[in-house]
């Protein structure tokens, strides 16, 4: 059987695992990174490191030549321009992906494009109402992958919840939390995926093949005000008080999963807790 060749377009937190899990299981491994002193770290996760920026055209085009899978997981630094780093990385990719051997591309997306629901629960087959400008690039930026689309190439879409796992734990994201008083009263649910099942679905998406929009959130949704009073409990955190006088910025959705389990996938984490 021939080597599987893929690539990851942006290795950060989610990357990076995928990297490590992609080259245990004995494929040929190319990352890209937008840094150079990133390459000493990313080269034992790898079968090559490439420097380059995602709207560099010509450079994309030949780390993709030979690929068969390409895993873009591009994440906006802290000041960038979400138009920059996600929607211009989006459009040079589907330029280039016609001039390479890519079969698959699977994105990880955000459930940030639903918006605002007052609660309700959605399902794919739910039109994006981003409340945002971000949300509305990334919804930009699934529109523009999507027509990437071809009669070789699928093109598969993850939306994500809150990302948690080793090194962001619920204790490290809601310390800063504790001890506050918070607008509004907590009720909007939250929709959360482990780090562990993001690189399982991406795996899964990859071997299924899948095309199309997935959403891949655990089955546990809570409300924010249950999620931080557990998380304050179980890790001996001040309280955090809620004022309902005060106005609250949180969208209220409730995402379904059904999709992608109706594919087979089982979930590694479906709850916060064991």
């Amino acid at each position: 059987m021939p080597e599987i060749k893929v690539a990851i377009v942006g290795c950060g937190y989610v990357g990076s695992a995928v990297a490590e899990h992609w080259q245990a299981q004995g494929l040929d491994v190319l990352v890209t990174t937008t840094r150079e002193e990133r390459v000493a770290e990313l080269k034992p996760l790898s079968n090559q490191v490439v420097v380059l920026s995602g709207t560099d055209r010509d450079r994309l085009q030949a780390a993709l030549a030979d690929r068969q899978v390409v895993l873009l997981c591009v994440a906006s630094k802290r000041g960038a321009s979400y138009a920059d780093t996600y929607l211009r990385s989006a459009q040079t990719l589907a330029a280039v992906l016609p001039h390479t051997a890519v079969e698959q591309l699977i994105y990880t997306s955000s459930c940030s494009v639903y918006g605002e629901h007052n609660g309700a629960w959605v399902s794919e087959l739910m039109p994006p109402m981003p409340a945002t400008e971000n949300g509305k690039i990334i919804e930009q930026t699934e529109e523009t992958l999507l027509s990437a689309t071809g009669p070789q190439r699928k093109v598969c879409i993850l939306r994500l919840g809150g990302i948690y796992g080793p090194g962001r734990t619920l204790e490290k994201i809601y310390s800063r939390a504790a001890g506050t008083t918070r607008g509004g009263n907590g009720a909007e649910a939250t929709n959360w995926v482990h780090l562990s099942d993001i690189v399982a679905g991406i795996d899964w998406a990859k071997e299924k093949q899948l095309a199309g929009i997935y959403n891949l959130v655990q089955e546990e949704v809570p409300s924010v005000r249950e999620l931080i009073g557990q998380v304050c409990d179980r890790y001996h955190l001040a309280p955090v008080s809620w004022d309902e006088s005060q106005p609250s910025t949180r969208k209220n959705v409730r995402v379904s999963n059904a999709k992608i389990k109706s594919t087979g996938y089982q979930f590694v984490h479906p709850s916060f807790w064991p």
